[in-house]
């Protein structure tokens, strides 16, 4: 085997070393396994995050083959690592596609993947299914957004620390990239329109993998003491998340006195570091956890069985993943087949159970039914659910809260069978994002 080579799980992985990738010889595509990419990043800032969703869908996939496969075939996984690069990620998307024959994909964590990927699934019609919450303002014929977005996430975060917490004051906290700033156009906006003054709103972005947040949270704590009470809602991504919340704690920013609610922290980033001095500060997800289910039992021992050890924990996107991997799976026997076209076709109004007690339904707009929950973190790195919505949300690709964006909605099924369907002149103006 290569030095660019490793196995992982009986698994052959490509590493970013070398853009080809090596899979077992089959036999004619009709009679050998059916192919499933999936593309996450295995090193760099990024794969604190990514690491544990490759792993869970190479679990979900041993799953199904155990339980007969689909339509009779088994599934070969085939893995890469995008090693948080992303130009390499579009370049290792088109050859799972090209090259390796896949029929679908399951993959990226940060919005600058997906954008950089999503070309490639456009011009050779393929699927990416999409486990993380974004920022909205896209939808994409090939394109399925199992993550929250920010109707789901960012705005019910909002509101919780407003009406629960009585915070005035606010710090939009990120990481320089299109998914934060995009989520802050979007909740700058919403502040606004609810009668925040501008002075009362601090927006501060860093590249990733930011490691000296001394000057950043000493600015934060100046803020916060300057009257009424401060929140940070953090879009921080990655391992720039461990240093950022460790200077927290240097600095003595208690919960109590600036609560911070995260979008992209979940109980993965927290089991690398000593939690105590975080308890109390928040997350925002659709899944945690510490849910009591029937469902979430079942899926954490299936997973601590699969991956050897009970210290592993599971999150959100590991959820959206086995959410989006039901899906497809039920789409695909519904369509019998797996050619892109006829799965997009079945895939629209396929329900599937979630993790939390209830239904998660593929929207036409290829966005799906969540819940939204606030956890306060714990000692034991766990989050202790504060607050839910009675209801699942569905999850809009338009914010109604950006004046461009309000008029537009994403109906992929006919007869509007377009990603960004203008309401007021009745025009489709294609697929692509209005705000980039």
């Amino acid at each position: 085997m290569t030095d660019w080579t490793k196995r992982i799980g009986g698994v052959l992985v490509a590493s970013a070393m070398s853009a080809t990738l090596i899979s077992s010889p089959v036999a004619a595509q009709d009679e050998g396994p059916i192919k499933v990419g999936i593309l996450h990043s295995l090193s760099g800032t990024m794969a604190i995050s990514e690491t544990t969703l490759r792993d869970v869908m190479l679990m979900l996939i041993e799953q199904q083959n155990e339980a007969g496969g689909i339509l009779g075939r088994q599934i070969e996984p085939v893995v890469v690592d995008i090693a948080s690069d992303w130009p390499l990620a579009a370049e290792l998307a088109r050859r799972l596609i090209e090259v390796d024959e896949v029929d679908a994909v399951f993959g990226c964590w940060t919005s600058v993947c997906r954008k950089s990927v999503l070309p490639v699934f456009e011009e050779l019609n393929s699927l990416l299914f999409y486990p993380v919450q974004y920022e909205g303002e896209e939808s994409q014929r090939n394109v399925f957004y199992t993550g929250a977005s920010p109707n789901q996430q960012a705005i019910p975060a909002v509101d919780y620390l407003m009406e629960e917490e009585g915070v005035e004051r606010w710090v939009l906290a990120g990481t320089d990239y299109v998914y934060p700033q995009t989520t802050n156009l979007i909740l700058e906006q919403y502040l606004l329109d609810a009668g925040v003054a501008e002075d009362d709103i601090m927006i501060n972005y860093t590249p990733f993998g930011h490691s000296d947040w001394q000057t950043i949270v000493s600015d934060i704590v100046a803020f916060g003491s300057e009257g009424p009470k401060t929140a940070v809602v953090s879009t921080i991504n990655g391992d720039a998340n461990v240093p950022f919340y460790r200077e927290l704690a240097n600095q003595g920013v208690a919960a109590e006195d600036i609560p911070v609610v995260a979008f992209s922290v979940g109980e993965e980033e927290l089991s690398g570091f000593d939690t105590a001095p975080l308890v109390g500060h928040l997350a925002a997800w659709n899944y945690f956890m510490s849910v009591e289910t029937p469902e979430n039992e079942e899926f954490i021992a299936a997973w601590h069985d699969y991956i050897g050890s009970e210290d592993r924990v599971t999150n959100d996107p590991m959820e959206a993943h086995y959410i989006g991997f039901n899906m497809w799976v039920e789409a695909v026997e519904a369509a019998g087949t797996t050619d892109a076209d006829a799965v997009i076709d079945a895939i629209v109004g396929v329900q599937v159970p979630n993790l939390t007690g209830g239904i998660a339904e593929m929207l036409p707009n290829h966005h799906i039914t969540k819940p939204v929950l606030i956890g306060e973190i714990q000692d034991d790195g766990q989050f202790f659910v504060v607050w839910e919505t009675e209801d699942l949300v569905p999850g809009d690709a338009w914010s109604d809260f950006l004046p461009e964006s309000a008029v537009l909605e994403a109906d992929w099924t006919d007869p509007i069978n377009c990603g960004n369907y203008n309401t007021e002149t009745e025009t489709c103006g294609g697929s692509e994002a209005v705000a980039e």
